[in-house]
């Protein structure tokens, strides 16, 4: 999938026949789903996250011989201008999610690893746009497939490594969903991994907070200011609680 910044011109027009440029923060689009003109496709695979090109594409790359009554006349010649915004490449992760339970425990590690990588980057892309349910999502789906036994410790210590980010990505998130009791679960779950990370300390203690259990948001963040002192967000925290 990817953000694309797009204006499309007629040969000898001026004014675009299309643009998406107005909207402040467009969608993340699927290749041979949301963006089928053949020439778009082939040039978007070209390019790299924050680049800009402009294509030419002849009628058989772009609306053909038909055209696109009343917008686009026959056999049109037409001009793209596009920026990527961002770049997210799922093909891996959509065909691993749609295999059986049995077929995913077969994987490789580092291709696991990897599709867990991607879902979190795309709950990380819903994230920031400030779509809190579908990150969850993307999060539980990469959490869900980190459960396998592991064959070795330096395996134990991959699977955890990628756990952690998940289960911190997990807590914050349903701390913005306004859902504490499953924000501090999953915080603890991650402390479980990391007793000393401060990230974790802090969300749990942000959830008791909501929660109104001052006693135990205490607790937690005073254990984060030991890890990291000066923590700006920690210690505004600890003044909000005195």
């Amino acid at each position: 999938g990817c953000t694309v910044k797009y204006t499309g011109y007629l040969e000898h027009w001026d004014e675009p026949f299309c643009t998406n440029c107005y909207s402040k923060s467009p969608g993340l689009m699927k290749l041979g789903k949301d963006i089928t003109l053949g020439g778009l496709e082939i040039g978007l695979l070209t390019m790299k996250k924050g680049e800009v090109a402009r294509f030419v594409f002849t009628p058989d790359y772009a609306y053909g011989r038909q055209g696109c009554p009343p917008l686009i006349p026959p056999n049109a010649t037409v001009m793209f201008e596009v920026e990527v915004l961002d770049f997210l490449d799922s093909d891996e992760s959509d065909a691993f999610f749609e295999l059986t339970a049995e077929q995913q425990d077969t994987f490789p590690l580092q291709k696991v690893l990897k599709v867990a990588d991607t879902e979190r980057e795309f709950g990380n892309y819903l994230y920031r746009k400030r779509h809190f349910e579908g990150a969850k999502d993307r999060y539980k789906r990469a959490f869900s497939i980190l459960g396998r036994s592991p064959s070795s410790e330096a395996e134990q210590c991959q699977m955890d490594a990628s756990k952690l980010l998940v289960l911190l990505n997990l807590s914050l998130t349903y701390l913005k969903l306004e859902r504490p009791a499953q924000a501090l679960a999953y915080g603890e779950k991650a402390l479980e991994i990391d007793q000393r990370n401060a990230k974790a300390l802090f969300r749990c203690g942000q959830a008791c907070l909501c929660m109104t259990e001052y006693e135990k948001a205490r607790d937690f963040l005073v254990r984060a200011q030991h890890i990291q002192p000066f923590n700006h967000d920690i210690n505004n925290e600890l003044k909000k609680l005195a």
